[in-house]
């Protein structure tokens, strides 16, 4: 069921200046820090991937008020991809290669769950799509969560983090609160009958849960160790984690954890999730959408 009281859904021009963020932009926190620049190695490949598998399926959507919000998303998460590889390049610069880990990313992305199923796999083309937007629906659940989570978290403000690294974060977290619908309706209206649709739903996060806590636990372990500038421990743990979690610095494993099951109802929908309200709030009030904002209005009057 579609939100009752629809939001316009469009993508936003921001500007961030990341020439003043240090490596561990959290101070004296290597592990939350890393934990949370995670995002920064999914997301470029992740989010080409979401838009890609979106053009593919936009011939299936006879909706003409989601078909808005899906173009409206896809803006967005374009955006998203673009603003988070900048942040890969600044690690670049900082000394931090983190080529070798997103190649890996790529490969996911491009080829074990690109256009046509991977090794040959026998899955009907219109089974394949329906499959990969299950994936999509299933992952944005989680960044609904984590974009909630850091609009929230002012354990980040006390410790000091870096404003401009702050802002980044709480700008795409309150574009996932914002559109946090649309993927699930996409799949709801692209999936077919049920209960084959209900299935693969259950399907898709079923994979979408572990290959993420995967892919997290690899690229936290991978930032520590090629971190140049290490700052007490230089390798991931679990205990380190649960310190960056009981200081505010981390979302808790139940508030990831009890995503799932909330998912798993065959009444839920994603606008159950975060608070719009707050997360436009912020949107209106971002440092870098006023920057670009302002530069946009300087060059208009010139």
């Amino acid at each position: 069921m579609r939100d009752s009281h629809p939001h316009r859904i469009a993508p936003r021009r921001v500007s961030f200046d990341w020439r003043g963020t240090p490596m561990h932009w959290i101070p004296d926190e290597p592990t939350a820090t890393h934990v949370i620049n995670v995002l920064h190695l999914l997301l470029p490949a992740g989010e080409r991937w979401f838009v890609k598998v979106f053009k593919e399926a936009l011939p299936l959507v006879h909706d003409e008020a989601l078909l808005k919000d899906v173009k409206g998303f896809m803006g967005q998460e374009a955006t998203h991809s673009v603003q988070h590889a900048h942040v890969l390049d600044h690690l670049a610069g900082q000394g931090l290669d983190t080529g070798p880990y997103t190649r890996q990313v790529d490969f996911l992305f491009d080829v074990l769950l690109g256009e046509k199923p991977p090794f040959g796999l026998p899955v009907p083309e219109r089974e394949w799509l329906r499959f990969r937007l299950s994936v999509i629906a299933a992952v944005e659940q989680f960044t609904a969560v984590l974009g909630d989570w850091v609009l929230h978290a002012e354990a980040l403000d006390r410790a000091g983090s870096d404003p401009v690294m702050l802002d980044l974060l709480r700008w795409h977290g309150a574009e996932e609160v914002e559109h946090r619908s649309v993927a699930f309706d996409m799949y709801e209206h692209c999936g077919g009958e049920d209960p084959a649709r209900y299935a693969r739903r259950l399907l898709g996060m079923a994979i979408t849960a572990p290959v993420l806590l995967y892919l997290w636990s690899w690229g936290s372990a991978y930032l520590l160790r090629h971190d140049p500038r290490p700052a007490g421990r230089s390798r991931y743990s679990l205990r380190e984690h649960n310190r960056a979690v009981a200081k505010g610095l981390l979302p808790t494993w139940g508030q990831l954890g009890s995503a799932v099951p909330r998912y798993l109802r065959r009444s839920y929908h994603p606008s159950q999730e975060g608070s719009l309200r707050k997360a436009v709030a912020y949107l209106a009030s971002s440092p870098a959408a006023r920057s670009a904002a302002g530069a946009i209005g300087r060059a208009a009057a010139s």
